[in-house]
This record gives structure tokens, C-alpha cells and sequence, in this order.
């Protein structure tokens, strides 16, 4: 893997990891003030509906044949600037309709998410709706900003925005408890403060780069044209993956605290998913458009195999740990005020399920890009219809036997379901999508260090049962959990030539 390559999924994976910690901040401050009651279940549907649309329109989609394109222009020497800026007003105009359609038809969004919220529930969803959908309109104006910026390489600044999300949402927490605010009211009006804060931040970045954004009325060019192609399908794409998420959401509402037993079980496995996949995809997408631009086969295969490689590298052994330690996970990080004891067995059994779909969520990240860097949209869209028929036929078959577990192993089996599909559909492709012999060497051997740590777990779990329980010693025991699992994971991991101390040296200095 390229110097340059490594560096960048570092850069994002470093800022998703600060990301991703802020994030746990908030939602563990949450947990405390909220628990898993009534306002509690309202706000995290509410919150959810802006990011479920903004993944529709923007990160799943929108920037998935945004950033190709944008690459190849830059690259080529074309007018890169002009077609930002139609970008941006198309989108700017179409979501200020949507945002104001979706305020109007507020109830009907709550019952389409969770139709099993009667009474209190309903209204406070409604209400805290209405008041954070605007979201929706400053961050996928955001995505589109950040799609500029990595693609010139400034990942920090585009990697930072959610950073300042989480910041924004901990300092209302805090000022709430302070002025005697209602908790689940300022987290409704913080929900579009942050946009505010993260547009403005984007948009400063971006016009240090020299681009000018502003209200301007939309032109439909030639390359607007074939963007609004390329992307449908990938439009359509992310639909399927948010409905996905419709079907677990609705299983979940008819069990009082299973929505948010399964929001606070995400935010732990996204942590993994944030600093690896996400970072992987970012820096992916943008490098093998300009390496196909270029002719670089070779290139490409070898990013894309590294890539992978790191992913899983990285990945397994925290699907394994989030399987065999979910209950002192959740019992150290979540339970204290309103979170019971019974949450955290409930949070903990979602945790583990996602877990053992951890690593399928991660290879999404590393086999997309081959496929949207072609501009070819088209074959994800037909595999995420195929994952959303597994998906639905799991949840509502699967309820009436496990109940609301079932939205989790929904999503599990339904996400290794795509990443068949995607591995499949790249066999045409040629050399440049195949894994190489490094990669199918160590393989194996990342699976097996893995299996070493999880075992080494499971013991120290056990050791350590007491000292978890114990208010005050609960988060060095917890502490001293995961140093144990990573010793014994890179220890086996060198042992048995998974990778070489050279490699982590390498990756250290980059």
C-alpha cells in the first residue's frame, strides 16, 4: 500500500476514532439522563429520521457518484469547480423542499419508523421531529463539502465534522443540567444547531480551497445530467439500505426500551466500523477513480488489497471481543442512573449479534468502491434489493421466536448476504479486483490470532468478574480487559506471521 494511502486512512480512521469516542461520550451522558424510557426512545427515533434520509440522499448515495466524478474532472484538468457548484445548487434546492415536506408529514414518518409508539411515545417523536428535521439540510450539504475536500486530500477537516457534532451535543447536555432545561427538548434543538455548526465549519474549508458555494439557481448540464444517472441507482441503493433499518426499527418498537437498546448496542460496534470501514472507504473511493483515469491496474489492485487487508486486520479481532465481552462492555460503559441492569443484558445480547456481523459491515466499505469508482451503481443497487428481501424475511419471521433480537440478526445475516453478492459480482472485473497471495496468506492467520484473543478474553472475563461489578474499580478492570485482549491478539498475530512488527512500525511512523 501506497505511503500516501496509508497515510490518509489513518488521517480519517484517527479523527473517526476521536469521532467515535466523542460519540460514545454523548450517548453514554444520554443513557444516564434519559435511560431507555419514553423521551428517551422518542428522541432517538426523531434524531434517526434526518440521518436516515441524509444517508439516502448524501453519504450512501449522492457522494458515492458525486465523488468519482469529481475525482476524474480533477484529474483530467476539466472545470472540477463548475460542476461542485451545479452539484451543490441541485441539492440545495431539492432539500429545502424535502425538509419542509418531511416537517409537514412528521406523524407519518414517526408511525413508517415506529409504528408500535402509541400515546406518549408518538407525541414526543412527532414533537422532537418536527423540531431536528432541518438536519437534513445542513448535512448533506456537509457530505457534499466533505466529497470536495477529501478528494483534494484534506481528510482532517471533512473527518473533524462529526467531532464537532458530538462537542456541540455534550455542551447542551451540560448547559441543560445546569439551567434545569428539559433533557429531551435541548437535545431536539441541538440536532439542527449542530448542522448550522458543521456547515459553516465545511464551507470555511472549502472556500480556503478556492470554492465558492452560495444560493444559486440550479442548472441541469450535461454532467448534472449523468451525475443524476450514476446516482439514481445508487439513490435507490441507500433507500434499500434504510429501509433495512425501517423493518428492525419497527420490530424493535412493539418492546418497550428495545429501540434504544438497540441505538445504544450501534453506537459501540460503529466504533470499530467508524475507524476502519469508514476510514478504508473514504480514502478507497477517491484513489482507485483516479488510478482507473489513469490506467493503473496494478495500482489499483494493490490499494485494494491492502485496504482490505488492514480492514480485517483490524476488524476481526474487535467482532471477536464485541461477541465474547458485550456484558461488561455495556454493564461498565452504559449502566448508572436510569440504565438498568436488565438494559444492559438487553444492550449487550444486540451488541454481540451485531458483532458477528462486524467484519461484513467493514468489507461493504472495501468492495463498494470498486464497483462505484467504474460508475457502475447499478449491480450494488440489484445486491442491496436481494440483502433487503433476506433482511425483511429475517426480522418479521424470526420476532415471533427470538422477539426484538430479531431486528439485529436481521441486519447481521442480511449484511454477509451483500458482501457475497458484492465478492461475486467483482469476479468479472478481472486482476484488479482479485486478492492477491499476500492477502490469502495472511487471511487465515488474522482468523486464528483472532480466535487466540478471544479465548485469552473469555478467561480474563472470568478473572475479572468481581472488579467489573464494583463501581469504582469497574473501569480499570475494564481497562485492564482490552489491554489483554490487544497483547494477546498482536502477540499471536506476530507469532503466527499474520503480519510482521515491521508492518505495525511502518504504520506507526505513517
Amino acid at each position: 500500500m501506497s505511503k500516501s494511502l496509508v497515510r490518509s486512512i489513518m488521517t480519517v480512521g484517527g479523527w473517526t476514532l476521536v469521532s467515535r469516542g466523542t460519540g460514545f461520550a454523548r450517548d453514554v451522558m444520554m443513557a444516564a439522563y434519559l435511560g431507555t424510557g419514553p423521551v428517551a426512545e422518542a428522541f432517538l427515533v426523531a434524531f434517526s429520521l434526518p440521518n436516515m434520509f441524509r444517508r439516502f440522499f448524501a453519504e450512501g448515495a449522492f457522494n458515492m457518484a458525486f465523488v468519482p466524478m469529481f475525482a476524474k474532472k480533477l484529474e483530467g484538468g476539466e472545470d472540477a469547480a463548475g460542476f461542485a457548484r451545479d452539484a451543490w445548487n441541485g441539492m440545495l434546492w431539492v432539500l429545502m423542499a424535502f425538509t419542509v415536506l418531511g416537517t409537514l408529514l412528521m406523524p407519518w414518518l414517526v408511525w413508517a419508523m415506529a409504528s408500535g409508539f402509541v400515546g406518549e411515545r408518538f407525541d414526543l417523536a412527532v414533537e422532537f421531529g418536527r423540531i431536528s428535521f432541518s438536519y437534513i439540510l445542513f448535512i448533506s450539504l456537509v457530505a457534499l463539502l466533505s466529497g470536495v475536500l477529501t478528494t483534494h486530500g484534506h481528510f482532517s477537516e471533512a473527518s473533524f465534522v462529526p467531532v464537532l457534532m458530538n462537542l456541540v451535543f455534550i455542551a447542551a447536555m451540560w448547559v441543560a443540567v445546569w439551567a434545569g432545561w428539559d433533557m429531551g427538548t435541548t437535545l431536539s434543538w441541538t440536532v439542527p444547531l449542530t448542522g448550522i455548526a458543521q456547515l459553516a465549519f465545511t464551507w470555511f474549508s472549502a472556500w480556503r480551497l478556492g470554492y465558492g458555494f452560495g444560493i444559486g439557481v440550479p442548472r441541469l448540464t450535461p454532467e448534472l445530467k449523468r451525475l443524476a444517472v450514476i446516482a439514481g441507482p445508487a439513490v435507490l441503493a441507500g433507500g434499500v439500505v434504510q429501509i433495512n433499518m425501517l423493518v428492525g426499527r419497527q420490530v424493535a418498537s412493539f418492546t418497550e426500551g428495545a429501540v434504544a437498546w438497540l441505538s445504544y448496542a450501534d453506537r459501540l460496534y460503529q466504533l470499530p466500523l467508524g475507524v476502519v470501514g469508514i476510514a478504508i472507504g473514504t480514502v478507497l473511493l477517491p484513489e482507485l477513480s483516479r488510478r482507473l483515469r489513469a490506467g493503473d491496474g496494478e495500482g489499483g489492485r494493490e490499494a485494494f488489497n491492502r485496504g482490505a487487508e488492514f480492514a480485517l486486520m483490524m476488524t476481526l479481532p474487535a467482532a471477536v471481543a464485541l461477541v465474547v465481552i458485550a456484558v461488561p462492555l455495556c454493564q461498565v460503559l452504559y449502566q448508572r442512573g436510569a440504565f438498568s441492569a436488565e438494559d444492559t443484558q438487553a444492550t449487550a445480547l444486540t451488541l454481540a449479534i451485531y458483532g458477528a456481523g462486524l467484519p461484513a459491515f467493514v468489507l461493504h466499505k472495501v468492495l463498494q468502491p470498486l464497483f462505484y469508482a467504474r460508475e457502475d451503481s447499478r449491480s450494488p443497487f440489484i445486491y442491496a434489493l436481494v440483502s433487503m428481501a433476506v433482511n425483511g424475511g429475517l426480522a418479521v419471521g424470526l420476532m415471533p421466536l427470538i422477539g426484538f433480537s430479531a431486528a439485529a440478526w436481521a441486519t447481521t445475516l442480511s449484511g454477509w448476504a451483500m458482501v457475497a453478492q458484492l465478492w461475486w459480482g467483482s469476479r468479472r472485473m478481472g486482476a484488479e479486483a482479485e486478492f492477491d497471495a499476500r492477502f490469502r496468506a495472511r487471511l487465515p492467520r488474522i482468523v486464528l490470532a483472532s480466535g487466540v484473543m478471544g479465548a485469552v478474553l473469555w478467561g480474563a472475563a472470568l478473572g475479572l468478574h468481581d472488579a467489573l461489578g464494583l463501581h469504582l474499580w469497574r473501569y480499570l478492570a475494564l481497562l485492564a480487559l482490552c489491554l489483554v485482549g490487544i497483547i494477546a491478539y498482536f502477540g499471536a498475530a506476530v507469532l503466527l506471521g499474520a503480519f510482521r512488527l515491521s508492518d505495525l512500525r511502518q504504520l506507526r511512523r505513517r
